[in-house]
């Protein structure tokens, strides 16, 4: 049987990311810096490395940090699913620059969760796992109290669907992802209700 936290193992690494896609709410590098820390804290990932197709054992640790993440394209590494499950898992920097805000993206592949037996499809209409999206949402909880954000979003694939000012600072009624809106200090979380 093939273990979900083998990075040889490709198909671990296939099929699409659940993902906690966090806008950062700017395009400095400190402040991307400061999520990333948080949130790699907050999941309690095992390691950090820059290459997927080896194991950890079999390559040198890189740092957590805004330049590994420019040097690798993504950072890897392991966590532990709410089922105790050990899976891979990674993060990527989408950079703004002059015309929005960077964001960050944690994610598990869908591979991964496969192999991990964790139900992420039981028939409603959106691909979804109400296990992921209630862990993702305290792993972007922790986060914010750590290093603001402008918002999160959660599901599979979520990168980029919409952003703080498409939001308004208001949550929709009817969500097919979750959102982790902040209102001042205070982080809203709205799960997905269809």
């Amino acid at each position: 049987m093939t273990s979900p936290a083998a990075f040889r193992d490709q198909t671990n690494w296939s099929d699409g990311y659940y993902e906690l896609a966090i806008e950062v709410g700017s395009s400095d590098d400190a402040e991307l810096q400061a999520v990333l820390s948080a949130l790699w804290c907050a999941a309690d990932v095992h390691g950090c490395f820059g290459q997927s197709d080896r194991e950890p054992e079999e390559q040198d640790p890189v740092p957590c940090t805004v330049g590994s993440l420019a040097k690798f394209g993504h950072l890897h590494g392991q966590v532990r699913l709410p089922t105790g499950r050990l899976v891979v898992c990674g993060c990527v920097a989408i950079r703004g620059g002059d015309e929005s805000g960077d964001w960050l993206d944690f994610y598990v592949p869908v591979g991964a969760l496969g192999h991990a037996g964790l139900a992420y499809w039981d028939g409603r209409p959106f691909f979804r796992s109400d296990v992921m999206d209630e862990w993702l949402a305290a792993i972007g909880t922790e986060t914010f109290q750590s290093a603001s954000f402008s918002l999160g979003v959660i599901g599979f694939e979520v990168s980029g669907c919409t952003d703080a000012s498409t939001l308004a600072g208001r949550l929709p009624q009817t969500r097919h992802i979750g959102y982790l809106l902040p209102q001042g200090s205070v982080l809203h979380y709205g799960a997905a209700n269809t």
